[in-house]
């Protein structure tokens, strides 16, 4: 679950990060109320959205008097802001972020995130702050500093001042600096994080370091542990599908392609999609119907699928161990009948009651193609699409 910039400095503040405090603002009438909070010039409006590179983008803007602040609220609350990361639809900005302008001598980077492969956490930071932080990896990568963290311990002292020595920072500095770095671990610990981001960390021009951006995003599956985090989902951000699928115990990603897929098990679902891509295909989702789904969830997860307009055949792959086949061909017919399905369907079955779920689905009014294997299900789809 990703936050918002302003609920994530809310967070920072609770663990004694510095950050500026600011106003939310969802429409232009609330304009006013911010100016009474924060009454000098010059101030930062910011678009809020779930996405980075606003900057570039155009949703972040800088306000020297009040009628360039209401100018620039005006401009960016309600636009459809593109970035890299948004894709080319965009997202539309509903709310924005007013908040004071801090002056600053130097822009860094610094963030928290999992490393999966040695199973810990590790700092990414640069003292190239302000950029994205995927162009510098990929033609500056010397210039990011790495620091893996023990999980049980946290970052140590030592790490902590040693990285910010590294960054180029000054020594007259180095507790400040060392106890963000260490609070920052510590929230990202805490509150099973998934992605702690500061860009940029700013040096004051009296030299004090602070967070002038903030970003949080939640590991869902530790959410149940933060309950009192959980309202600060914001669905206006999320996909429509993804929603309506958590909803009813699936695993739903948007992908795309306009190929729909339904499997059971994560690993199944991710070989599906690499399957139809190796034979010319696109998946349009990756959708993992679980273990102990029932046929209403198979019916609900067509009706995902289908939701999709781009979607133009669908691939149902399942290997049936605690998932019965038969179950599956019903949640199948039940959710043909229901929707009207009349795209192409293929379908391939092995495991648990298989032969139950073929007779099934023979005896069934529904046009489908069976496959006995994967490589053929997906050949037979992405045939399917382009012919």
């Amino acid at each position: 679950m990703k936050l918002h910039e302003y609920q994530a400095k809310e967070i920072f503040a609770k663990y004694g990060l510095p950050v500026t405090p600011g106003a939310v603002v969802k429409h232009l009438s609330e304009v006013d109320e911010a100016l009474k909070r924060f009454p000098n010039a010059p101030w930062v409006v910011k678009a809020q959205i779930h996405a980075g590179g606003r900057g570039k983008a155009g949703g972040v803007k800088l306000a020297k008097d009040e009628v360039e602040l209401r100018n620039k609220a005006s401009d960016i609350l309600g636009m459809t802001l593109v970035s890299p990361q948004t894709g080319p639809q965009g997202k539309l900005v509903k709310k924005i972020f007013i908040t004071p302008a801090m002056d600053y001598a130097k822009e860094l980077y610094v963030s928290v995130v999992l490393d999966r492969g040695r199973q810990c956490p590790v700092i990414l930071a640069s003292s190239e702050g302000g950029t994205e932080i995927e162009d510098l990896a990929a033609h500056k990568p010397q210039a990011i500093q790495k620091v893996y963290v023990d999980p049980i311990l946290g970052l140590e002292p030592y790490q902590a001042r040693q990285l910010h020595l590294n960054l180029g920072l000054s020594r007259d500095k180095i507790n400040q600096g060392a106890r963000i770095f260490q609070d920052l671990v510590r929230m990202f610990l805490e509150l099973d994080l998934s992605l702690v981001e500061v860009n940029p960390l700013v040096v004051l021009k009296d030299g004090d370091i602070h967070c002038l951006d903030a970003k949080v995003a939640f590991e869902d599956n530790g959410l149940a542990r933060h309950k009192e985090y959980a309202s600060w989902r914001d669905p206006d951000e999320e996909d429509a599908r993804e929603l309506a699928a958590a909803g009813h115990g699936l695993s739903y990603i948007s992908l795309d392609g306009n190929i729909g897929c339904l499997a059971n098990g994560a690993g199944l679902a991710m070989a599906t999609a690499d399957a139809i891509q190796h034979f010319g295909g696109s998946p349009a989702n990756f959708l993992d119907v679980g273990g102990s789904a029932t046929a209403k969830a198979v019916t609900q997860a067509f009706k995902i699928i289908l939701s999709d307009t781009r979607v133009k055949a669908i691939l149902v792959n399942i290997f049936g161990g605690i998932m019965k086949c038969d179950v599956i061909a019903q949640g199948i017919i039940e959710a043909a009948k229901e929707v009207g399905l009349s795209l192409p369907l293929v379908i391939r079955l092995e495991g648990t009651n298989v032969e139950q779920g073929k007779k099934m689905l023979s005896q069934s009014t529904l046009h489908y193609q069976f496959a006995s294997s994967m490589d053929e299900a997906a050949k037979s789809v992405v045939r399917a699409v382009q012919g």
